[in-house]
């Protein structure tokens, strides 16, 4: 039976771990979990990655193995004074890349009556169980939060793969809850490299039902977007740890093909910019304020006739559009370059041109072209060439050539980048460019814009909102990632659905 003793009724002791003891409420666990015989079911299903059904209980092995138990806590009473006591607790925001909810305190060291019992429930109760059933011994270490999720509030695709990490469990405790409400835990099938493919399975949160999985290198899920306004998604989460087995390596994608500038003059220029950026003299005042901050916006960039007649083109139905993925990484859509109505075409030639690249170079005072100046240590190099100073460290005497890659992107509720593993490893010296397009009305609470953060680090170093005609140079170290934000509900939720396209660029020396 549990205790009806409140916090206010226990022995005074002055041993501190003794009157935690006595103000601890005892969770008792469903039957389903006492049963020995379904628990040796259980155990021979997870072995043999097979199905099982057990009452409340149910083993789905697909797309990896993961457990739901409905009615884990048997006492109703003990499950709605332990939600009082969770919602009491401090929360803080969280909000990266990756996800945006409130998380609470840690909850290990939590004295409050319903807290301390539900987490004895885990980890001296639950965990036996679940060693007996994955053969495995897990380690005493408690990681346990309380997360609560609300309207727009996401957290995207992911593996939960973390050292020490073996089975991440959730214990939901929301108000009745429909599809249509969002906040479903989406499980991920994955191809032969461990990428995720597609959601295979949805499961709706419950009151009291808790869901549990193995963390491997093919245990993709996400939270998928709360879209109700009124209901909170509250719910338990944390991690049964042992040491981490060896993986397989990270699967690489392979690197974007870049490509020369096309041989276009400076006609290009005067038939696409406003003649304010032709000029020299203003050119060098962009570049002394680029070289100050390494970025800069130049709004109005665009002819308005050439913008306007680029944002009618880039809506028409002609363009087809790409899924970019996978979804640990991104979900944005690009269009198919050979299906661009001509002046998309030509305004893509225009960002490709060797013009362009001149341009840049007055811009940026960066090596894309070779008539932009050399730097002091490129006359350094040649001054060593010519004496043999060098000692050894002499640079290749064959220049770089500049190359470039871009696309055409078209961003809605649901886009998103997401700085992974990849792109840090791969991460180099870069001058980004963005050209918005059909940005009018786009508010920066509905996601959408570019974030740029140092490796390491979760403070942003550089927010730019799509603004229309409004051209962005950003350039990046080895230490710099980026990554948009996911668009949320709120891009549509006057019946609108909102959508803009930006020209995408990224230069190299």
């Amino acid at each position: 039976m549990a205790s009806k003793r409140t916090q206010g009724d226990c022995i005074k002791s002055n041993k501190k771990k003794k009157k935690e003891n006595n103000c601890e409420e005892t969770a008792e666990l469903c039957c389903v979990v006492q049963d020995e015989n379904v628990k040796r079911a259980v155990k021979e299903a997870w072995s043999q990655k097979s199905n099982y059904t057990h009452g409340d209980l149910e083993l789905d092995c697909h797309p990896f193995p993961h457990c739901v138990i409905k009615n884990f806590i048997k006492t109703e009473n003990f499950l709605e004074n332990l939600q009082r006591e969770l919602l009491a607790l401090n929360f803080h925001e969280k909000s990266n890349d990756l996800y945006k909810f409130q998380q609470s305190v840690g909850l290990r060291n939590r004295t409050e009556a319903h807290i301390a019992g539900v987490r004895s429930a885990l980890f001296s109760q639950f965990r036996p169980w679940l060693e007996e059933v994955l053969n495995v011994k897990l380690e005493p270490h408690v990681d346990i939060s309380c997360f609560k999720y609300e309207y727009t509030d996401v957290l995207l695709c992911h593996d939960d793969e973390l050292e020490g990490r073996h089975v991440a469990f959730i214990l939901y405790l929301v108000p009745p809850w429909l599809s249509s409400d969002g906040g479903s835990l989406d499980l991920y099938e994955t191809d032969a490299h461990f990428q995720p493919q597609s959601v295979v399975k949805s499961m709706v949160p419950s009151w009291n039902t808790l869901v549990l999985f193995e963390v491997s290198p093919v245990s993709y899920h996400q939270v998928s977007e709360v879209l109700s306004q009124d209901k909170c998604r509250l719910s338990l989460s944390g991690w049964f740890h042992k040491p981490t087995p060896e993986r397989p390596p990270p699967y690489v994608e392979p690197l974007v093909s870049r490509s020369e500038h096309l041989p276009r003059d400076e006609t290009i220029l005067l038939e696409w910019i406003n003649p304010l950026y032709l000029d020299i003299s203003y050119q060098e005042q962009i570049q002394e304020n680029f070289e100050e901050s390494s970025e800069i916006q130049l709004k109005d960039f665009l002819l308005e006739e050439k913008f306007n007649q680029v944002c009618e083109a880039v809506q028409l139905a002609q363009i087809q559009w790409t899924k970019k993925g996978p979804d640990n990484k991104r979900r944005y859509e690009a269009a198919c370059l050979d299906t661009l109505p001509e002046c998309v075409s030509a305004c893509w030639e225009l960002l490709h041109s060797e013009a362009f690249f001149l341009l840049l170079s007055n811009f940026t005072g960066l090596r894309l072209h070779y008539l932009c100046p050399a730097d002091d240590d490129d006359e350094e190099n040649k001054d060593e060439e010519a004496t043999g100073s060098s000692n050894g460290t002499r640079k290749e005497s064959e220049p770089s050539i500049p190359k470039c890659c871009g696309e055409l992107r078209r961003w809605s509720h649901g886009s998103y980048t997401l700085m992974h593993d990849g792109v840090a490893a791969q991460a180099e010296y870069a001058l980004d460019l963005l050209l918005p397009f059909c940005c009018a009305g786009w508010n920066s609470e509905f996601g959408g814009y570019s974030c740029y953060i140092a490796k390491e680090e979760d403070e942003e170093l550089l927010t730019i909102n799509p603004e229309d005609n409004s051209l962005a140079l950003v350039y990046r170290d080895k230490e710099t990632l980026k990554f948009v934000k996911h668009i949320n509900h709120k891009s549509n939720n006057d019946s609108i659905n909102r959508r803009f396209y930006d020209f995408s660029f990224v230069y190299y020396e």
